[in-house]
C-alpha cells in the first residue's frame, strides 16, 4: 500500500519570518507504521519545496497513492490557519483521485471527527488517537476489512458517521521508534529566518495543567478531553538519542523543543542536560514551559545554559491573581517575575506572551496587562488573541452560549494573531487596535533594542529578535486590517 503524507505550501506567522520544520505528526506516524511493516511511504513537503497548490496536485496525481495523510501536531507557525490549506488539498486530491483514501488527524480534526466527516465529504477517516490507531486503520484498509470498530478512528458507514471506541493513550513514549526524518528534505528547514539547519522536536505529550484557552485540547478524542491532562514524556536517554541522530546524520544546529512544558520534571531536565554535555552534542536549543516550571528549575538553569539553552519561552497571558485563576493558568504573579529574573541572570533570552480577548477584558485591563509586561521587561513579546480551540473549556463555553459556530470560522484568521471574537466589553476591532498599540509600545521603547543587541545573549537570540522586529508591521496589518499571514 502506497501511503503519501502531504503538507501543502503555507505561510507563517508574521513575527516568525521564514519558519518551517519537519511535520512531527508525519515523522512519528510514518516511523511507527514502517516499523510495523509498511514500506511504501513518502512525504511530500510543499512548504519546504515551495510547491504551489496546482503543481502539488499534479505531483500527487502522478504518484497515485492509495492513501493520503493530512494533519499536524504543532501550532508553531500558523495556528489553525493551516487548516484552510489542508482542506483545499484534500478536496483537490479527491477530485483527481476519487479512489484514494484520505486520512486526517492531529490538531483540530482529532477533536472534531464527527463534524469533519459530516461537513467535508472528501475526508474519509479521522484518527482521534495516536500511532496505534493509525496503524490499525491502515492495516484494515489494506485487508479490505471493516474499520468502524477500530478504537480511536472515526469513519462513515453509508452516510452515517461512526466513532470507534475510545482508545487509551500511548503510555510508554520510549517504545515508539525515532521520528522518520529520513523521509524529509532536512536541509531545507529553518527557524526564524536565521536558525538552520533547524528542527522542532516533541519529547512529551499532554500537560499537567488545564488552561482554559490552550490549543492542545484540540488533539484528543472529544469524548475524553481529560486525556489532554495526562503528561507523558520520553526519557532523557531517548531525547538524547534523537538529538544525536539530528546532529550526526543531518547536521542540525538549532532545535526548539515544542513541548508545552518540557520543564515539568527538573530531574528529567537535569539528566538530559548532563547527558547532552557528556555526549558533547553541540545543538543549541530553546525550551517552552510555564513560569512555575521555570522557577522549579532555578537550581539547574546554569546547567541548562551550559548544555546549549539560549532562549526560554513562557506565557504571562494575564497579570492579576484573579485573571490567572479564571483561566486556570496554575501560576502566580511572583513566579512570572521570578522566571524573568532567573533567566536573565543566566543570559538566557526571554520570550513571553500576553493574551487578549477573554470575556471580561476591557481597555483598562489590557493596558494594565501591557504595563505589567513592559515593567518586567521580557526580551521578546508575543501577543496572542484568544482563539478557542475545539475541546477547550473556552470553546465549549462559547458554543454553549451560541457565540461560536464552526461553520462561520475563517481559518486564515483563526491563527492566534487575528482577533476573532468580541469580549463582553470590546469589539474585535477595539482590542485588535489595542494589541497593535501594545506591540508598537513594546518594540519602540527607548533602550530596549540597544539592551538586547549589546547583551551577552547568544547571537541566535539576537537574530530572532531582529526577525520579530521586522514582522511587527505585518503583524499589525493582521490585527487591525485583517490582512492574512499564513
Amino acid at each position: 500500500m502506497k501511503v503519501l503524507f502531504v503538507t501543502p505550501k503555507t505561510g507563517a506567522w508574521a513575527t516568525h519570518g521564514k519558519h518551517l520544520g519537519p511535520n512531527q505528526l508525519y515523522a512519528q506516524w510514518a516511523a511507527f507504521i514502517r516499523e510495523k511493516g509498511f514500506k511504501d511511504l513518502e512525504v511530500l513537503d510543499c512548504r519546504a519545496h515551495q510547491i504551489e497548490m496546482d503543481e502539488m496536485l499534479e505531483v500527487i496525481k502522478e504518484k497515485n497513492p492509495e492513501v493520503v495523510v493530512i494533519g499536524d501536531m504543532l501550532h508553531s507557525y500558523g495556528g489553525f490557519g493551516i487548516i484552510h490549506y489542508f482542506l483545499k488539498t484534500a478536496e483537490g486530491i479527491k477530485k483527481i483521485l476519487p479512489n484514494t483514501k484520505i486520512i486526517f488527524g492531529g490538531l483540530w480534526f482529532s477533536s472534531m471527527p464527527k463534524y469533519s466527516l459530516e461537513k467535508y465529504p472528501f475526508i474519509d477517516y479521522v484518527v482521534m488517537a495516536e500511532e496505534e490507531a493509525f496503524f490499525d486503520l491502515l492495516s484494515s484498509l489494506e485487508k479490505n476489512e471493516d474499520v468502524t470498530e477500530i478504537a480511536g478512528v472515526a469513519s462513515r458507514k453509508d452516510t452515517k458517521v461512526i466513532l470507534g471506541p475510545h482508545r487509551m493513550l500511548q503510555k510508554d513514549l520510549d517504545s515508539l521508534p525515532l521520528p522518520a526524518y529520513d523521509l524529509f528534505p532536512m536541509e531545507k528547514y529553518v527557524g526564524h529566518t536565521y536558525w538552520k539547519p533547524f528542527v522542532e522536536m516533541v519529547t512529551s505529550r499532554g500537560c499537567p495543567s488545564a488552561c482554559t484557552f490552550c490549543y492542545e485540547w484540540d488533539q484528543y478524542d472529544p469524548r475524553h478531553p481529560e486525556d489532554f491532562l495526562s503528561w507523558r514524556a520520553k526519557s532523557p536517554e531517548r531525547v538524547i538519542e534523537e538529538l544525536e541522530l539530528l546532529h550526526h546524520q543531518y547536521g542540525v544546529k538549532v532545535v526548539v523543543i515544542q513541548d508545552d512544558n518540557f520543564n515539568v520534571s527538573p530531574k528529567r531536565v537535569e539528566k538530559f542536560c548532563k547527558m547532552k554535555l557528556e555526549k558533547k552534542n553541540p545543538i543549541k536549543w530553546v525550551s517552552l514551559g510555564r513560569a512555575v516550571d521555570w522557577t522549579n528549575c532555578e537550581q539547574i538553569l546554569p546547567l541548562m545554559k551550559e548544555s546549549g539553552l539560549f532562549m526560554g519561552v513562557f506565557g504571562i497571558e494575564v497579570t492579576t491573581k484573579e485573571e490567572l485563576k479564571q483561566i486556570a493558568k496554575g501560576i502566580t504573579i511572583e513566579q512570572i517575575k521570578k522566571t524573568i529574573d532567573i533567566l536573565r541572570s543566566q543570559d538566557i533570552a526571554i520570550v513571553a506572551d500576553i493574551m487578549m480577548g477573554f470575556d471580561e477584558d476591557t481597555e483598562a485591563k489590557i493596558k494594565s496587562r501591557y504595563e505589567f509586561t513592559d515593567e518586567v521587561d521580557p526580551d521578546i513579546l508575543w501577543i496572542g488573541y484568544v482563539t478557542p480551540a475545539p475541546n477547550s473549556p473556552i470553546w465549549r463555553q462559547r458554543v454553549k452560549r451560541g457565540e461560536l459556530n464552526p461553520d462561520d470560522i475563517d481559518f486564515l484568521k483563526w491563527d492566534f494573531l487575528h482577533p476573532v471574537m468580541p469580549t463582553k466589553h470590546l469589539s474585535v476591532e477595539d482590542y485588535g487596535r489595542l494589541g497593535s498599540w501594545c506591540m508598537r509600545e513594546f518594540y519602540s521603547k527607548p533602550g530596549r533594542i540597544q539592551r538586547i543587541m549589546t547583551s551577552n545573549f547568544d547571537q541566535l537570540a539576537k537574530l530572532c529578535f531582529q526577525d520579530v522586529m521586522k514582522g511587527v508591521t505585518k503583524w499589525e496589518e493582521g490585527a487591525v486590517k485583517g490582512e492574512k499571514h499564513v
